[in-house]
């Protein structure tokens, strides 16, 4: 129990000093800003996909609702949980359990009584975390039709990785030693 109580007070100080509050700050919305318009409806059926595809051996978040029971009962919340969505995009405000957090602490590695070897794991709201996934598809799907991401590009891109980018640029410099071409590699 006192090993408890000292990790608590560990995190709590580093988590305070470096993080901030445990409560996220959001940013105030100009109403000018966006037009109706502009922003995406949150299709139940989007919505019960994400849910559908929940993982069930994550941890919950902090309101204690184990991911396989959103992902269970996808057909039943999804279109509840789709108007909170689209409510939340049109005003810019995040519903505030969402923005709270469970820090648990996560042994790296070493000895359990040292509270230097533990990490701090944020556990954020499920719900929250679709919605993130629904907007970054959005913004994704955005890039993409826009042509904003090159293909060149293989940071943050979906289906592309190191290994891809390594056998791009080994397919590409093979390619100029076959041309008979002067290959320089830093």
């Amino acid at each position: 129990m006192r090993r408890r109580q000292s990790l608590n007070a560990f995190f709590a100080s580093v988590f305070s000093a470096k993080a901030g509050p445990q409560e996220s700050q959001a940013p105030e919305v100009r109403e000018e800003a966006y037009r109706e318009d502009d922003l995406p409806l949150v299709e139940k059926d989007c919505v019960r996909n994400h849910l559908s595809n929940l993982d069930v051996h994550k941890s919950m978040g902090h309101e204690a609702m184990h991911p396989r029971v959103l992902r269970e009962l996808a057909d039943v919340i999804a279109e509840p949980l789709s108007i909170i969505f689209e409510r939340s995009l049109r005003t810019g405000e995040v519903p505030e359990d969402w923005r709270k957090v469970n820090v648990t602490p996560v042994l790296k590695k070493g000895k359990k009584e040292d509270p230097g070897n533990y990490r701090p794991v944020s556990l954020t709201s499920i719900p929250g975390k679709v919605m993130e996934g629904l907007i970054l598809e959005v913004i994704i799907k955005q890039m993409e039709e826009n042509k904003v991401i090159w293909s060149s590009q293989y940071a943050f891109t979906k289906g592309k990785s190191c290994l891809t980018n390594l056998i791009a640029f080994y397919d590409g410099m093979t390619g100029w030693v076959d041309e008979g071409r002067a290959v320089d590699v830093v």
